[in-house]
């Protein structure tokens, strides 16, 4: 009976430590891989390419980790740890989008980031 209080301590323990993402950052993440999704781009992972989508429900299950985690509190965070290279054989993700060399995946969300932010900044209501 010891044993069994103690492993519900433990997985009562870890449920508690792991958090999500803070939720601007959670937007974030969520509009960079909806992006992605939709913009005809391919993703490269393991040497095989990818549709946008299925490489959206892919970085989805590597943030979930992540989040179990607690290993991200930012959307960089999440680039650098969980969207760039591959955890099982730690290659660099590439996105190949039309008519463009493929370009590292960290680098495409990077400046896809950018252009987010850009973009609420420009719509904010100025003060």
């Amino acid at each position: 009976m010891r044993t069994v209080f103690a492993l519900l301590f433990t997985v009562i323990a870890a449920a508690a430590n792991a958090a999500p993402l803070p939720p601007a950052a959670r937007t974030e993440v969520d509009a960079l891989l909806t992006r992605l999704q939709s913009s005809g781009c391919e993703f490269n992972r393991n040497g095989s390419w990818y549709a946008g989508a299925d490489a959206k429900a892919h970085l989805l299950k590597k943030l979930d980790y992540l989040e179990d985690k607690d290993m991200v509190k930012t959307a960089e965070q999440f680039i650098e740890k969980g969207a760039s290279t591959s955890s099982m054989s730690g290659k660099a993700y590439l996105v190949r989008c039309a008519g463009k060399a493929p370009v590292e995946s960290a680098q495409w969300l990077k400046a896809e980031l950018q252009r987010l932010r850009a973009a609420r900044a420009a719509s904010a209501p100025a003060r």
